[in-house]
């Protein structure tokens, strides 16, 4: 997913593709520490905090840190440790540079102590490489991919304050808002979660805590962000019957043995749990059930992972597809930590939407079934479970009304998108980005187009995407089917979870492999002409939708935890 570690701010220590910036000798002031606990303290730190964005080999989310200590200087780091922002608005060449680069501010981390900073550079200077004498190249690598700008639409959404959601930190993000699920029936029920482990029930515009996961689950941790947490959750279609409930959470490497690993040579950051809950009243204001393990995922490391469970809201009883739970995995950031054939193909569940049935039993673990109508059953070699496959971070996972399955990926680099999912399908990754050929053995900084000899139909491209020219990470929405909107019937709405930007296409153009043209709609706020970033006072907005149980849409922010419903659209 996205990057949002902590230690974000080490996105902007380097660049070392920043040619026309003079390298800076290491200050002679400064000495980093050699001692194995200071290193081993540091490795700590960066393994929780930084491996989402950076290694010592490549760029990707991050720039790599392979070399940053010959080419940094130590005092520079530190002052952009404590306040990057600063640096950038007083001019700083390598700053501008670096926001130039990768199109985002950092925080600063001025709270941070003084030994945590000093240990960590330790293990980033005990983890330099020898400088390579030819940089990668790819063929025919492309600087900006889509050239065409998102038009403006002429059209703007108007916002109602809701309130906001009840701070789980006392620092950004004070609430980490995520996933909104409407429970169907006659009484409809309205839930929302925060990845800390708290899902809330909507009483009017008010939030009542439902459950607490850590209460229930000992194991349980929410750090260091990145999506980790309590990713996602589920009511089985027959709750108010059978009381199944299901949701995936992290807890600590090795916490038990996993059902999904790989050679232990290569390190698990984190695992990845799904559960099934026995629901003892499914009609109480109050969550009372025991868990049971479903299946356990390693990762290796915090990103990427289980962000989505879901059953099809358009199956009916009697439907082959009813009752399946469909899962989505990241590759956990094997690719940009290495290790791109841990998510390569269908043999794994990485990078992966598994469909699976929960009554079931024939697994491997004998925990859930392997539905008989999984495109890869009869494959030996392949894992039973993937509906479809070729994933970086498939977030969300959505049916429009017309029965079109939507995967949402965000992507790198360069490329966010919307793919249409198809039974067996491959989306490309880790060796295509979007519409674009990326190479994970050579760089993952660049991609490159097409060949003219593609072959026809080993992959599935997406339906909508766009450059990092316009966003960071793509955040998945719903096509409006509210009455209370003409204007907005039959579009997709969805955003870009740092810009905090709001995009539409139309619905009838979501066609798979022909990406729909994208338009951008202002905002209103109040009666005011206004943008997230200016709305949060934040420069990263981390944005979110939520379809009510009237299909009308929400949007939120985890950076303040505030929550807004689309009334009404415009023409300017």
């Amino acid at each position: 997913m996205f990057c949002t570690s902590k230690f974000v701010f080490l996105l902007l220590l380097v660049s070392i593709g920043l040619q026309p910036l003079a390298q800076k000798k290491v200050s002679p002031i400064y000495s980093y520490a050699l001692d194995e606990k200071s290193i081993e303290n540091g490795r700590k730190i960066f393994e929780l905090n930084c491996t989402a964005c950076h290694n010592f080999t490549q760029k990707g989310i991050g720039p790599s840190l392979g070399q940053v200590v010959k080419q940094t200087d130590a005092t520079w780091i530190k002052n952009m440790i404590k306040n990057p922002t600063a640096l950038i608005k007083k001019g700083d060449k390598r700053a501008k540079a670096l926001f130039a680069e990768y199109k985002q501010y950092m925080l600063a981390f001025s709270h941070l102590k003084k030994q945590e900073i000093d240990e960590l550079l330790a293990y980033i200077n005990a983890k330099q490489v020898k400088e390579k004498n030819k940089k990668p190249y790819i063929a025919n690598a492309l600087d900006d991919p889509i050239p065409q700008k998102i038009e403006k639409s002429g059209l703007k959404l108007e916002l109602e304050y809701l309130g906001t959601a009840p701070a789980t930190a006392e620092k950004i993000p004070l609430a980490r808002i995520n996933t909104m699920v409407v429970l169907k029936g006659k009484q409809p029920r309205q839930f929302l979660s925060d990845l800390r482990g708290i899902i809330y029930e909507f009483e009017n515009k008010n939030l009542k805590k439902y459950l607490e996961i850590d209460k229930l689950l000992p194991n349980f941790i929410h750090t260091p962000g990145l999506a980790t947490g309590l990713g996602s959750y589920a009511f089985h279609p027959d709750f108010y019957e059978n009381g199944l409930f299901y949701t995936g959470h992290t807890e600590k490497a090795g916490t038990a043995k996993a059902d999904f690993t790989y050679a232990d040579s290569i390190k698990v950051g984190l695992q990845w749990v799904l559960t099934e809950w026995k629901v003892k009243d499914p009609r109480s204001k109050t969550f009372e059930s025991t868990p049971k393990e479903m299946l356990r995922i390693n990762m290796v490391s915090q990103i990427h992972g289980m962000q989505e469970i879901t059953f099809n809201p358009l199956a009916k009883k009697g439907n082959e597809d009813y009752g399946l739970l469909y899962v989505g995995l990241g590759d956990g950031g094997a690719s940009e930590n290495g290790f791109p054939f841990i998510c390569a193909n269908n043999t794994t569940i990485w990078s992966s939407v598994i469909r699976i049935d929960p009554q079931g039993n024939n697994s491997k673990n004998g925990k859930y079934g392997i539905p008989n109508i999984n495109p890869f059953t009869n494959d030996k070699n392949a894992a039973g479970e993937v509906y479809c496959r070729g994933f970086r971070n498939p977030n969300r996972i959505y049916w429009s009304p017309d029965g079109k399955m939507l995967i949402s990926d965000i992507g790198h680099k360069n490329i966010e998108e919307l793919n249409i999912g198809v039974s067996g399908a491959d989306y490309g990754w880790p060796y295509r980005e979007g519409t674009f050929i990326i190479d994970p053995a050579v760089s993952m900084e660049k991609i490159a187009p097409l060949s003219k000899n593609e072959q026809a139909n080993k992959y599935t491209y997406p339906a909508v995407q766009y450059d990092h020219d316009e966003g960071n990470a793509f955040s998945a929405g719903y096509v409006y089917v509210g009455k209370a909107i003409k204007k907005l019937q039959n579009k997709y709405l969805f955003g870009d979870v740092v810009s905090g930007k709001i995009y539409f296409v139309e619905n009838n153009e979501l066609e798979k492999g022909k990406q729909a043209k994208i338009k951008e709609f202002d905002l209103d706020l109040n009666g005011k002409e206004i943008n997230f970033i200016e709305i949060c006072n934040n420069p990263k907005t981390d944005l979110r939708f939520g379809e009510g149980a009237d299909g009308e849409i929400y949007v939120y922010t985890k950076t303040d935890g505030k929550m807004y419903l689309i009334v009404g659209c415009e023409e300017k």
